[in-house]
């Protein structure tokens, strides 16, 4: 997961202090990669060649060489300037990074590449909205950026995780198995010293904050039989088993009700003129 830094007068962000092992953590960790897979096909569905992405809270530049690859020209931004350094060394050795410009760029200074054009279409991935107090102030900075009938691709995570719920459960750990509830939001400690504030909105609250300037196509979820990446272990050592989970979860992230229960929410929503 990526979360956006919060607040764009400090001098570091949060997931400096994690960045180097992000990629050793999530991105190529199993967990990680069912997940991400998850998000691609809806981005691979709704993104074509030739179009204009922006991305953002891009962390270390996975789904932006993902996009590039298909032809696909991506800005993409994070808050974190050590995020994208990762982002950046993993691009200068890509065949595709003419089609990739990075940005040290918080979500919330996104007003300031607006005089550089409109974009097909957005992409947030991974939580990284999760972390920033008002969601209707990135909608309408979004709104100045994205083409009518361009689509947006928001991960979060979800409010009813079932296997974190089962999970800390078990272990008698009450307040964490149904943290992800508490409307206020709770405090999370990345490592030592760095903690980010991190908030579980409801898909009706995000789509009533995108609106009216986006209206709500779909939602899927990403993670209901596949768990959340801090059960790698398990992942791992029953891999016949997550390897079946993988395969069934993007069938079960699109079933009404049971999708509710996933440790990502997917939405995409498209850019209507007001």
């Amino acid at each position: 997961m990526t979360i956006a830094w919060q607040s764009p007068t400090h001098r570091t962000a949060p997931f400096d202090a994690v960045a180097r092992a992000y990629d050793a953590r999530f991105t190529s960790s199993l967990i990680g990669r069912a997940q991400r897979e998850s998000v691609w096909l809806e981005m691979d569905h709704l993104f074509r060649p030739g179009q204009r992405v922006l991305e953002i809270n891009c962390g270390t530049g996975v789904d932006a060489l993902h996009l590039a690859a298909r032809g696909i020209h991506v800005v993409a931004c994070d808050a974190s300037p050590e995020m994208v350094a990762v982002a950046r060394r993993r691009v200068d050795v890509s065949p595709y990074r003419d089609h990739v410009d990075l940005r040290v760029l918080a979500i919330e200074q996104i007003g300031q590449i607006e005089n550089e054009g409109l974009y097909d279409g957005v992409l947030s991935n991974f939580a990284g909205l999760n972390c920033v107090a008002d969601l209707r102030c990135v909608a309408r900075g979004l709104a100045r950026l994205v083409k009518p009938g361009g689509r947006a691709i928001l991960c979060l995570f979800g409010r009813f995780c079932v296997w974190e719920m089962f999970w800390y459960f078990l272990h008698g750990d009450v307040k964490k198995a149904f943290r992800r509830l508490r409307g206020k939001g709770v405090v999370a400690n990345l490592v030592p010293g760095h903690s980010v504030f991190v908030r579980y909105p409801s898909v009706g609250s995000i789509r009533r904050d995108f609106a009216p300037h986006f209206r709500l196509v779909s939602r899927k979820g990403a993670g209901i039989a596949v768990p959340p990446s801090y059960l790698e272990p398990l992942a791992v050592r029953f891999a016949r088993l997550f390897r079946f989970a993988a395969k069934i979860d993007p069938f079960l992230g699109r079933c009404p009700g049971i999708r509710a229960l996933a440790d990502h929410v997917v939405v995409v929503l498209e850019r209507v003129e007001v």
